[in-house]
């Protein structure tokens, strides 16, 4: 949802917000890389560089704060 706070309906979408798998980096580029659950794999849409900007923005947005270690086109090519 918008807000980053998930849902429930036609099948559980975890919250961004406030969401500990978030902490690092590695989790977030695997899940947008292969896809879970409903998500569809990304693999084949994104480079690297697009990758990390998405895992950035998720890690950073939705009143997240874990800038520490942020994605970069190489940690996201080393996950591939």
């Amino acid at each position: 949802m918008p807000d980053g706070k998930g849902a429930v309906g036609a099948g559980m979408y975890p919250a961004l917000a406030g969401n500990e798998n978030l902490l690092g980096a590695d989790y977030t580029i695997h899940v947008i890389l292969n896809g879970l659950r409903a998500m569809p794999a990304l693999d084949g849409q994104l480079d690297h560089d697009q990758v990390a900007a998405v895992v950035n923005y998720i890690r950073t947005g939705f009143g997240n704060d874990w800038s520490e270690n942020p994605a970069t086109a190489e940690t996201v090519a080393a996950s591939r």
